[in-house]
């Protein structure tokens, strides 16, 4: 797994834990829904910390709660 699936997927757990979709996700969050829509989608594998603190403000966690998942140990290094 690479850190652009990491996040997809927890978005994506995080709005069934909250029992909201991608689109109240976007609402709640003033993140626009294409950019959402495109990070879930996987169209958009390079998500912003200032997307993602965004996200987690509408969510009402802080960004260490986002990032502190089983999704993102063990990630291999990104090299290109």
């Amino acid at each position: 797994m690479n850190i652009g699936d990491a996040v997809r997927e927890r978005i994506l757990e995080l709005c069934r834990e909250h029992s909201i979709s991608v689109n109240k996700l976007s609402s709640i969050s003033g993140v626009t829904q294409s950019t959402v829509n495109n990070i879930v989608s996987d169209r958009n594998r390079s998500a912003t910390i200032s997307t993602i603190k965004k996200l987690c403000d509408g969510l009402g966690i802080t960004i260490e709660e986002f990032f502190n998942s089983e999704l993102f140990r063990g990630l291999e290094q990104e090299l290109r």
